[in-house]
């Protein structure tokens, strides 16, 4: 299951993991939110154990949302080593983020 990740918990599952970081962020009233909600919480399930996986609410958690500039959402970032590695914006196909960390590993 994706964890939720919020401003005060950012820095230190996102920003300091040894493994890569796919972050969600979304927002409750999001139709496409919702939509690539299932594909998320497949990727947690798939590398588990391999990739952290998280959501950020950017109504709830601005600070982080504002600072790597997610201006829409859903905008999923993966981060390895504490550095944005990856960035889609808008639902994308479940394996478009498989391919993407697939090359981290």
């Amino acid at each position: 299951m994706a964890l939720e990740i919020t401003d005060a918990t950012f820095e230190e599952v996102v920003l300091k993991s040894a493994q890569p970081v796919v972050v969600d962020f979304w927002a409750e009233w999001c139709g496409p939110c919702k939509m690539l909600g299932p594909t998320i919480e497949e990727l947690a399930g798939d590398f588990e154990g391999k990739v952290v996986v998280g959501k950020v609410d950017v109504d709830a958690n601005q600070d982080f949302a504002s600072q790597y500039g997610v201006r829409n959402i859903p905008t999923v970032l993966i981060f390895q080593n504490g550095e944005v590695v990856g960035r889609q914006v808008g639902v994308a196909p479940k394996q478009t983020y498989v391919d993407a960390l697939t090359k981290l590993l």
